[in-house]
């Protein structure tokens, strides 16, 4: 698919796979759990226009834009007022996808850029991103690699003239005041740039995302053990559904309704179908990229709607 096909369809980001209603706990007698969704089918083909960040039509609604970069990593982040933050950025094939991305939302400058870790299909676009905007913060984990595209991102942070703020366990990054973001991971040191991820779990009002990146069993274990509030309504399955993450025990803590694998075209055989069946045992409804595109979920705090690329 050429670019600017790849944009037309961007911009038919319209159907309406479901709105999720929060607040069923009682009348469904499911002890325990923050929240319980019930689906309200929209008319089928339905259209949304997608809502434009520098506007003022955010509605007082936080969205989660997961970004369809083929087999990489990509979240968008705009919050209520209007903040922006970028984590990660796709492979190196994916520079030009993510400006036509960040046009497509009128957004110019990135309040809060992460990388979560130093892989080539999580970090390599966000190099052209700081070359073509203004940036805020920059949050990365304390780990480096031995390649092309971890140096071209170096040098751009460089050129900017930023500093990289130390991505880990405990560092609450300054975004906006009604939107709680805390780094839940890395817990601890580790030599494996997957378990080096930055994990962070983003609340609005009674609403959760857990934004995991590629962190597997050791850093899940770090975080169970840690005692930190893992349970979320929306879980970025690890490592693009891979059987190295999401656990048992990982997944029965976040207790997610919705799960979303940010995953494309591999050789690695990813998704694998034994986290497909672990998350459908569990009752976690699934997005994916590779077969809906782009998947944008906007919250006011009590509520989300889900919207797709196709």
């Amino acid at each position: 698919m050429g670019r600017h096909d790849r944009v037309r369809q961007l911009k038919k980001l319209s159907k309406t796979i479901g709105i999720y209603v929060l607040g069923f706990c009682l009348l469904l007698g499911l002890a325990g759990c923050s929240a319980n969704w019930t689906e309200l089918l929209s008319e089928a083909g339905q259209e949304h226009e997608v809502w434009n960040a520098s506007s003022d039509a955010q509605n007082g609604n936080l969205r989660v834009v997961f970004l369809d970069v083929g087999q990489g990593a990509s979240q968008l982040l705009i919050s209520p007022s209007g903040k922006t933050m970028l984590i990660d950025g796709g492979n190196n094939d994916q520079e030009q996808v993510m400006l036509d991305y960040l046009e497509m939302y009128g957004i110019g400058r990135i309040d809060v850029m992460i990388g979560t870790h130093p892989d080539a299909d999580h970090i390599g676009g966000l190099d052209r991103v700081i070359d073509h905007h203004d940036i805020g913060a920059i949050y990365m984990p304390k780990i480096q690699a031995n390649t092309r595209t971890f140096e071209s991102l170096l040098e751009s942070i460089q050129r900017k003239g930023l500093k990289v703020k130390t991505a880990k366990a405990g560092v609450v990054p300054d975004w906006d005041g009604e939107v709680q973001i805390q780094m839940l991971a890395p817990v601890k040191t580790s030599d494996d740039s997957n378990n080096m991820s930055a994990v962070l779990k983003v609340t609005y009002g009674k609403v959760s995302f857990l934004l995991t990146g590629d962190a597997e069993r050791e850093s899940e274990k770090l975080m169970l053990e840690s005692g930190a509030d893992l349970q979320a309504d929306v879980l970025l399955v690890g490592h693009h559904g891979s059987k190295s993450s999401t656990s048992v025990s990982f997944l029965e803590r976040v207790r997610p309704q919705v799960g979303v694998i940010q995953v494309g075209e591999n050789s690695y055989g990813h998704p694998k179908e034994e986290i497909l069946n672990r998350l459908a045992e569990a009752g976690v409804r699934v997005y994916r990229n590779d077969l809906q595109g782009s998947i944008e979920i906007s919250t006011n705090g009590e509520q989300i709607e889900v919207l797709t690329g196709r």
